[in-house]
This record gives structure tokens, sequence and C-alpha cells, in this order.
């Protein structure tokens, strides 16, 4: 097994310059998922029923919003109170496990994102899969339900393997003379067992995204037998979602990978400069998807616009307003 030099102590200014970069990470994602909530939120009291598309964006502002103070709880434990060489206190395996939750019920919200682009985008001719994309486009609160469900079902499943392996080990501790390395080892497992769900949704991203590379290979064919150099809606629809789809697997590997790796990092090679990089980059990756969705979807940046535009033009009236010579006298 690769070993790494342990890392147990960390310089103040170290310490420092990633609680800085986390209060940063975290303010901007609390603004982004607070502005796409408020957006939706209004469109969905505007409009009965609300749309497929703001009943995820809603449900994925909000699963975000808990997934950065989580985040941001785990930058206060990590920096304050957990050390290296001693074991993962309850409420940082709390933190951890209630992280692991709300990360796979984001990744499945983004997903679904992912398949109503490609219902609404893609030109299906598969008679079985051409009768599924209405029906999934109606079925979204229920879809979102199952998927939450699903999610929690899981990691209550590995939470109770946990506690009670971990009681296990204490009653071998008691009666046996048994290792702490194969208490962390067990540790290592479980957590590791429970990041690897989240490879289902991105399975299924990869599915809906393939299905658009697909649909736009055959657009542009067709535009080339048909002699039409013009870009149309369609393929600038196309170009659209693919450039969404592919910025968030970019995110999406980012955060999978320094999810896996952080849990070595923790629990067998105790490098907690390691750990504190691989929390900062996970904590970019939402920020990041919700920025990119902001300025992929016209509502949001018509919304964006409009709280600019009256910004500057509260500024501009509160100039003049200053410079009236009746108003200063």
């Amino acid at each position: 097994m690769l070993t790494l030099t342990p890392v147990v102590t960390v310089p103040c200014e170290v310490k420092s310059a990633f609680l800085l970069l986390s209060i940063l990470e975290f303010a901007m994602g609390v603004l982004a998922n607070v502005f796409i909530f408020l957006v939706n939120f209004w469109d969905v009291v505007k409009r009965r029923p609300p749309s497929s598309c703001d009943l995820v964006l809603l449900s994925l502002s909000i699963t975000r919003l808990f997934l950065h103070g989580l985040l941001f709880l785990d930058t206060i434990q990590l920096t304050n109170f957990q050390q290296m060489k001693a074991p993962l206190s309850r409420s940082y395996q709390t933190i951890l496990f209630l992280w692991m939750v709300t990360n796979q019920v984001s990744l499945w919200f983004t997903t679904c994102i992912s398949i109503l682009y490609c219902s609404k985008i893609v030109h299906i001719s598969h008679t079985t899969l051409l009768c599924m994309a209405p029906r999934f486009s109606r079925k979204i609160p229920q879809v979102l339900l199952v998927l939450t469900l699903f999610s929690c079902a899981c990691m209550f499943l590995c939470l109770w393997n946990f506690t009670s392996r971990s009681c296990f080990m204490v009653t071998t501790v008691l009666l046996v003379s048994s290792t702490e390395r194969d208490a962390k080892i067990h540790s290592f497992y479980s957590f590791l067992y429970c990041n690897l769900g989240s490879i289902l949704p991105f399975l299924c991203f990869l599915a809906s995204s393939g299905l658009l590379i697909v649909s736009l290979g055959r657009h542009m064919r067709t535009m080339r037998a048909n002699a039409s150099g013009s870009c149309g809606p369609s393929l600038e629809a196309h170009i659209k979602a693919l450039k969404l789809l592919i910025s968030f697997l970019c995110f999406y590997v980012v955060a999978l990978c320094t999810a896996l790796l952080s849990v070595p990092l923790m629990i067998l090679w105790q490098n907690k400069i390691g750990v504190m990089v691989c929390v900062a980059a996970m904590a970019v990756c939402p920020s990041g998807h919700s920025i990119i969705l902001i300025s992929g979807s016209s509502k949001l940046r018509r919304a964006v616009e409009t709280i600019l535009l009256w910004v500057q033009r509260s500024l501009k009236a509160r100039a003049e307003h200053k410079a009236d010579p009746q108003v200063l006298c």
C-alpha cells in the first residue's frame, strides 16, 4: 500500500489561508445558489403548475446551500478541532456522513438537469426512449422525491454498517488486542463505500451526455447533406447544452476524485495539508457549476441584467441627488 509522510501539524499561515479561501468559496456558493433559489421560487409562485426545470433548479439550489454549509463546518472542524493522530470525533463523522448524503442528492439533481436537456433537445428515434422522455418531464416531482429517499437509504445503510462494526471493534478491543490500524482500515472502507454511491448518477450523466453528442453528430451530418452552413437554433441549443454538460463533467470528476482521495489522506496517511486541498477543491466544484448554470440560463441571465440595471440606476439617481444644488442648500 502506498504510504505518505504524515503531516499532523500545519503552520498557522496555511490554516489562515485555507480558512480565508473557504470563506470566499462559501460566500460565492451561497450567493449564487440563493440567487438561483429566489429566481426559480418566484417563477414557481407565479406559474402554477411550475415547470420541470424550475423544480429541479429549485431543489438543486437548496441542496447546494446545505452542501456549502456542511463543507464550511468541515473546514472549521478540520482547522480547529480534529487532530490527525486522534480517531475521528463523532461530530466530524456526522458532518462527513451528512455531506455524503447531500453531495449524492446534489449529483442526482444535476443528472436530472442533463436528462431534461436531452429530453428537450435530442431528437430521439427509439420508440421506448421516445415514450420515456415526456413521462420523465411530467414525473419530475416524484423523481426528485425518489432520488432523495434513495440517497438517504443508501447512506443509512452505510451509517448502520459503520456504527455496528464500530461497536464490534470496541468489543474486540476489550476482549482481544486489536490494533488501532484495523479500526482505521475499517473507517477507510466504510467512507470509501459511501463515496462510491456517487458513481451511479455519474453513469446516468454520461449516458445522457452521450445521447446529446450522438444527436449533435447527426444534426451536423444533416446540415452538411443539405449544404446548410448557417447555425440554426437547434445547433445552437445542442452546443449550449453540450458546453454546460462538459463543464459539469470537469467539475464532477474533480469533486469525485478529491472526495475519494481525501479518505485515505485523512484516515490512513494522516496528511492534513492534503485533506485541506481536497476540501477546498470540493467546495469550488458546486460554486463553479452554479455560476455556469447562471451564465447558461437565459432566465437567470435576464435576472442578473435586471439587478445590475437597477443598481446602476440607483447609483446614478443617488449621484444626481447629491449633485443637485437645491438639495445642497
